[in-house]
Protein backbone atom coordinates (compact mmCIF):
# COMPACT_ATOMS: atom_id res chain seq x y z
CA UNK A 1 0.00 0.00 0.00
CA UNK A 2 1.12 3.73 -0.14
CA UNK A 3 0.88 6.23 2.66
CA UNK A 4 1.48 9.64 1.92
CA UNK A 5 1.57 12.75 3.52
CA UNK A 6 1.15 16.87 2.72
CA UNK A 7 3.35 19.25 3.51
CA UNK A 8 1.85 19.90 7.09
CA UNK A 9 2.61 16.55 7.76
CA UNK A 10 -1.24 15.28 7.50
CA UNK A 11 -1.85 11.78 6.36
CA UNK A 12 -3.71 11.58 3.08
CA UNK A 13 -5.58 8.39 2.18
CA UNK A 14 -4.47 5.26 1.67
CA UNK A 15 -4.48 3.55 -1.56
CA UNK A 16 -3.72 -0.14 -1.80
CA UNK A 17 -0.96 -1.29 -4.37
CA UNK A 18 -1.61 -4.09 -6.98
CA UNK A 19 -5.49 -2.70 -6.47
CA UNK A 20 -6.03 -4.06 -10.17
CA UNK A 21 -5.18 -8.19 -8.66
CA UNK A 22 -7.62 -8.16 -6.51
CA UNK A 23 -11.47 -8.43 -6.51
CA UNK A 24 -12.94 -4.62 -6.79
CA UNK A 25 -14.93 -5.58 -3.38
CA UNK A 26 -12.09 -6.99 -1.49
CA UNK A 27 -10.00 -4.05 -2.98
CA UNK A 28 -12.44 -1.48 -1.71
CA UNK A 29 -12.98 -3.23 2.12
CA UNK A 30 -8.90 -3.02 2.49
CA UNK A 31 -8.86 0.53 1.43
CA UNK A 32 -11.63 1.74 3.64
CA UNK A 33 -9.92 -0.34 6.34
CA UNK A 34 -6.60 1.34 5.98
CA UNK A 35 -8.59 4.53 6.20
CA UNK A 36 -10.82 3.98 8.82
CA UNK A 37 -9.91 6.07 11.89
CA UNK A 38 -11.88 3.87 14.24
CA UNK A 39 -9.82 0.99 12.57
CA UNK A 40 -7.11 2.87 14.13
CA UNK A 41 -8.12 3.75 17.39
CA UNK A 42 -9.29 0.32 18.18
CA UNK A 43 -5.87 -1.20 17.36
CA UNK A 44 -4.27 1.52 19.53
CA UNK A 45 -6.85 1.27 22.44
CA UNK A 46 -6.80 -2.67 22.59
CA UNK A 47 -10.59 -3.38 21.23
CA UNK A 48 -10.71 -6.23 18.95
CA UNK A 49 -13.20 -4.32 16.58
CA UNK A 50 -14.06 -0.98 15.78
CA UNK A 51 -17.53 -1.86 16.47
CA UNK A 52 -17.04 -1.33 20.15
CA UNK A 53 -17.09 2.27 19.59
CA UNK A 54 -20.66 1.95 18.38
CA UNK A 55 -21.50 0.58 21.92
CA UNK A 56 -19.47 3.39 23.71
CA UNK A 57 -21.11 5.91 22.00
CA UNK A 58 -24.46 4.36 22.41
CA UNK A 59 -24.25 3.88 26.23
CA UNK A 60 -22.92 7.41 26.47
CA UNK A 61 -25.99 8.54 25.35
CA UNK A 62 -28.36 6.10 27.08
CA UNK A 63 -26.69 5.20 29.97
CA UNK A 64 -27.15 1.54 29.79
CA UNK A 65 -24.71 -0.05 31.75
CA UNK A 66 -24.87 -0.36 35.31
CA UNK A 67 -21.62 -1.86 38.23
CA UNK A 68 -22.68 -5.21 38.80
CA UNK A 69 -25.05 -5.30 35.73
CA UNK A 70 -26.01 -8.49 33.98
CA UNK A 71 -25.06 -8.61 29.93
CA UNK A 72 -25.69 -11.11 27.31
CA UNK A 73 -24.36 -10.64 24.17
CA UNK A 74 -25.85 -12.03 21.14
CA UNK A 75 -23.84 -12.81 18.00
CA UNK A 76 -20.76 -11.43 20.17
CA UNK A 77 -17.62 -12.75 18.05
CA UNK A 78 -15.18 -11.20 18.05
CA UNK A 79 -15.71 -9.07 21.19
CA UNK A 80 -15.80 -5.95 20.81
CA UNK A 81 -18.87 -5.11 22.59
CA UNK A 82 -18.09 -7.82 24.91
CA UNK A 83 -14.58 -5.68 25.99
CA UNK A 84 -17.22 -2.60 26.43
CA UNK A 85 -19.73 -3.95 28.57
CA UNK A 86 -17.54 -6.16 30.93
CA UNK A 87 -15.41 -2.95 31.65
CA UNK A 88 -18.53 -0.84 32.12
CA UNK A 89 -20.28 -3.48 34.44
CA UNK A 90 -17.18 -4.94 36.11
CA UNK A 91 -17.09 -8.33 35.62
CA UNK A 92 -14.88 -10.88 36.82
CA UNK A 93 -13.75 -14.57 36.10
CA UNK A 94 -14.85 -15.19 40.14
CA UNK A 95 -17.65 -12.95 39.57
CA UNK A 96 -19.11 -13.60 36.07
CA UNK A 97 -21.66 -10.73 34.86
CA UNK A 98 -21.59 -11.10 31.13
CA UNK A 99 -22.35 -13.57 29.05
CA UNK A 100 -21.25 -14.22 24.88
CA UNK A 101 -22.80 -16.83 22.68
CA UNK A 102 -21.79 -17.00 19.07
CA UNK A 103 -21.26 -20.06 16.58
CA UNK A 104 -17.78 -18.34 15.92
CA UNK A 105 -14.66 -18.74 17.45
CA UNK A 106 -14.11 -16.38 19.66
CA UNK A 107 -10.64 -15.84 22.27
CA UNK A 108 -11.22 -16.21 25.68
CA UNK A 109 -12.06 -12.59 27.62
CA UNK A 110 -11.64 -12.31 31.47
CA UNK A 111 -15.14 -12.45 33.49
CA UNK A 112 -17.02 -13.43 30.16
CA UNK A 113 -18.83 -16.75 29.88
CA UNK A 114 -18.28 -17.66 26.41
CA UNK A 115 -20.73 -20.05 24.55
CA UNK A 116 -19.66 -21.34 20.91
CA UNK A 117 -23.83 -22.14 19.59
CA UNK A 118 -25.48 -20.74 17.40
CA UNK A 119 -28.46 -18.20 19.12
CA UNK A 120 -30.84 -19.79 16.51
CA UNK A 121 -30.48 -23.71 17.90
CA UNK A 122 -33.70 -24.44 20.43
CA UNK A 123 -31.78 -24.94 22.92
CA UNK A 124 -29.51 -21.69 22.99
CA UNK A 125 -31.60 -19.88 25.10
CA UNK A 126 -31.49 -22.59 28.13
CA UNK A 127 -27.63 -22.56 27.95
CA UNK A 128 -27.72 -18.81 28.19
CA UNK A 129 -30.03 -18.43 31.38
CA UNK A 130 -27.77 -21.52 32.62
CA UNK A 131 -24.71 -19.33 31.92
CA UNK A 132 -26.40 -16.64 34.09
CA UNK A 133 -26.82 -18.15 36.88
CA UNK A 134 -30.92 -18.15 36.47
CA UNK A 135 -30.56 -14.35 37.02
CA UNK A 136 -32.58 -11.90 34.61
CA UNK A 137 -30.37 -10.17 32.27
CA UNK A 138 -30.22 -6.02 32.77
CA UNK A 139 -29.11 -5.34 28.91
CA UNK A 140 -28.90 -7.87 25.96
CA UNK A 141 -27.25 -7.04 23.10
CA UNK A 142 -27.30 -7.65 19.27
CA UNK A 143 -25.02 -7.35 16.78
CA UNK A 144 -26.09 -9.73 15.02
CA UNK A 145 -26.54 -9.35 10.80
CA UNK A 146 -27.22 -12.33 8.83
CA UNK A 147 -24.89 -13.01 6.10
CA UNK A 148 -25.39 -11.13 3.13
CA UNK A 149 -26.65 -11.93 -0.53
CA UNK A 150 -26.20 -8.94 -2.02
CA UNK A 151 -29.79 -8.14 -2.57
CA UNK A 152 -30.46 -5.60 -0.16
CA UNK A 153 -34.25 -6.11 0.60
CA UNK A 154 -33.38 -9.50 1.12
CA UNK A 155 -30.70 -9.27 3.35
CA UNK A 156 -32.80 -6.68 5.62
CA UNK A 157 -35.67 -9.02 6.13
CA UNK A 158 -33.15 -11.95 6.79
CA UNK A 159 -31.44 -9.18 9.59
CA UNK A 160 -35.05 -8.51 10.78
CA UNK A 161 -35.74 -11.88 11.73
CA UNK A 162 -32.86 -12.36 13.92
CA UNK A 163 -33.81 -9.08 15.57
CA UNK A 164 -37.13 -10.49 16.31
CA UNK A 165 -35.84 -13.20 17.80
CA UNK A 166 -32.79 -11.77 19.69
CA UNK A 167 -36.37 -9.32 20.47
CA UNK A 168 -38.42 -12.19 21.75
CA UNK A 169 -35.40 -13.72 24.04
CA UNK A 170 -34.88 -10.48 25.26
CA UNK A 171 -38.16 -9.77 26.91
CA UNK A 172 -38.20 -13.60 28.41
CA UNK A 173 -35.01 -12.79 30.75
CA UNK A 174 -34.70 -8.99 30.90
CA UNK A 175 -35.53 -7.56 34.82
CA UNK A 176 -37.95 -4.93 34.58
CA UNK A 177 -36.28 -1.35 33.65
CA UNK A 178 -33.50 -3.54 31.83
CA UNK A 179 -32.43 -2.38 27.96
CA UNK A 180 -32.04 -4.26 24.96
CA UNK A 181 -30.02 -2.71 21.61
CA UNK A 182 -30.10 -4.18 18.40
CA UNK A 183 -28.67 -3.43 14.98
CA UNK A 184 -31.26 -3.52 11.88
CA UNK A 185 -30.71 -2.59 8.19
CA UNK A 186 -33.16 0.19 7.08
CA UNK A 187 -35.81 -1.13 4.78
CA UNK A 188 -38.82 -0.75 5.78
CA UNK A 189 -39.84 -4.14 7.12
CA UNK A 190 -39.31 -3.65 10.91
CA UNK A 191 -42.60 -2.56 11.90
CA UNK A 192 -43.96 -5.65 13.26
CA UNK A 193 -40.58 -5.55 15.57
CA UNK A 194 -41.14 -1.76 16.33
CA UNK A 195 -44.43 -2.38 17.71
CA UNK A 196 -43.32 -4.76 19.35
CA UNK A 197 -40.21 -3.15 21.48
CA UNK A 198 -42.50 -0.07 22.31
CA UNK A 199 -45.39 -2.10 24.07
CA UNK A 200 -42.61 -3.95 26.22
CA UNK A 201 -39.90 -0.69 26.13
CA UNK A 202 -40.57 2.39 28.01
CA UNK A 203 -38.90 4.37 24.96
CA UNK A 204 -37.83 3.26 21.83
CA UNK A 205 -35.07 5.02 19.72
CA UNK A 206 -33.57 4.71 16.54
CA UNK A 207 -30.03 5.99 16.93
CA UNK A 208 -26.63 5.90 14.06
CA UNK A 209 -23.78 6.19 16.32
CA UNK A 210 -20.58 8.26 14.86
CA UNK A 211 -18.89 5.37 14.55
CA UNK A 212 -21.37 3.52 11.96
CA UNK A 213 -20.21 4.76 8.50
CA UNK A 214 -22.27 7.15 6.84
CA UNK A 215 -22.84 4.90 3.27
CA UNK A 216 -23.51 2.10 5.61
CA UNK A 217 -27.65 1.09 5.96
CA UNK A 218 -26.98 -0.16 9.20
CA UNK A 219 -28.69 1.58 12.32
CA UNK A 220 -29.51 0.85 16.07
CA UNK A 221 -32.83 -0.02 17.95
CA UNK A 222 -32.17 0.77 21.65
CA UNK A 223 -35.30 0.09 23.85
CA UNK A 224 -34.87 1.25 27.21
CA UNK A 225 -37.17 0.72 30.28
CA UNK A 226 -38.44 -3.03 30.14
CA UNK A 227 -42.10 -2.99 31.59
CA UNK A 228 -41.78 -6.99 32.52
CA UNK A 229 -44.50 -9.73 31.96
CA UNK A 230 -45.26 -10.94 28.52
CA UNK A 231 -46.36 -8.53 25.73
CA UNK A 232 -48.59 -11.10 24.19
CA UNK A 233 -50.47 -11.16 26.81
CA UNK A 234 -50.59 -7.48 27.00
Amino acid sequence: MDEKRGNSGRQLKVRVKNARRRKPSSARWLERQLNDPYVARAKAEGFRARSAFKLIEIDDRYGLFKPGGRVVDLGAAPGGWCQVAAERVGTSDANIHVVAIDYLDMEPLPGVAIIKKDFLDDDAPDVIRAALGGHPADVVLSDMAAPTTGHRQTDHLRTIHLCEVAADFAISILRPGGHFVTKVFQGGAEQDLLTMLKRSFTSVHHVKPPASRQNSVELYLVARGFRGGDPAGA
